[in-house]
């Protein structure tokens, strides 16, 4: 037979009144109902626990030992109880997410303060790590949502959200390209480029671009990070093309930023989960926000 956390609370209501009849008063119960769970709970233990006659109760000796045994242990799995509670309400738990550098480096800083104030015991894991990567955390469960670049294909991956970040070209203020309200595919493909290196979502997008338009664009050099592609156009070594939500485009005063005048350089993006699994209540919580900022960055384009 288990232990029953009421049969433990009864016994030490008992214990501390000294009394069936306080302690029965105390917990809301009639007295034989409260007799009959220190009975259950002797009898799990298998051994006797207060010694009652007509005038007081006392503790055995058994009892006097389990007594602060008892007590920790109800402490425990009330405590326990609370937090499996807060747990399903969402008021606590951990968001692990795994999504693109841009956007860890942009919208995410925010939206993790806006839900700690509505949740301040939510706790984050947070992996900034290109797109394939993302796809893999997600998959192998390491994480429980990603925000992802490029088509999601993958039937294993439920899309929560999708969206589109536009890209842009970033050059010099003092590059002929900066007189330009906008650049169209041919102007840049004419150009010394800097483009992120191959397999970021980025550069598939602008590659299928330049492709589908018929142009072989002239590649300058090819960094990984977006930082030091916007450090290579500081450095006059050609206009790099990033996502318009970049952080590292808007960085640095002596360049400036132009939209591209193409609807083919565009970077589907995509909050996913692992189809089949569900999520935290906190980090459903979460994608809320996340759902909203990523339909209010991709509603206009980047000026």
């Amino acid at each position: 037979m288990d232990l029953n956390l009421r049969d433990i609370r009864a016994f030490i209501a008992v214990a501390h009144a000294a009394s069936f009849t306080r302690a029965a008063t105390r917990l809301n119960l009639s007295q034989p109902a409260l007799t009959v769970q220190i009975r259950r709970l002797e009898e799990t233990v298998g051994v006797r626990l207060l010694d009652r006659n007509s005038r007081n109760v006392t503790l055995t000796a058994a009892g006097r030992e389990l007594l602060p045994v008892l007590q920790k242990s109800l402490f425990d799995m009330e405590h326990v109880l609370v937090d499996a509670r807060a747990l399903g309400d969402g008021e606590s738990g951990t968001v692990r997410i795994a999504c693109l550098p841009t956007f860890a480096a942009s919208a995410l800083p925010q939206l993790i303060q806006q839900l700690k104030a509505d949740v301040p015991r939510a706790r984050f894991h947070i992996r900034d790590v290109v797109a394939s990567m993302v796809n893999r955390l997600v998959r192998d469960e390491e994480v429980d949502i990603g925000l992802t670049g490029g088509d999601v294909s993958d039937p294993s991956f439920e899309v929560l959200h999708a969206g589109v970040d536009r890209l842009v070209a970033v050059c010099p203020k003092t590059h002929p390209l900066a007189r330009r309200r906008r650049i169209g595919a041919k102007e840049l493909a004419a150009l010394p480029l800097v483009l992120t290196a191959q397999g970021t979502s980025v550069r598939a997008v602008v590659d299928a671009a330049f492709a589908d338009a018929g142009y072989a664009p002239d590649i300058a050099c090819e960094p990984t990070y977006m930082m030091t592609a916007v450090a290579m156009v500081r450095g006059g070594l050609g206009v790099t093309i990033l996502p318009g939500s970049a952080r590292e485009v808007r960085a640095e005063p002596g360049l400036v930023v132009r939209p591209i005048a193409d609807d083919a350089f565009v970077r589907p993006i995509a909050l996913i989960k692992k189809r089949g699994r569900t999520l935290p209540r906190v980090t459903e919580k979460f994608v809320v926000a996340l759902s909203a900022e990523i339909a209010a960055s991709s509603g206009g384009e980047q000026d």
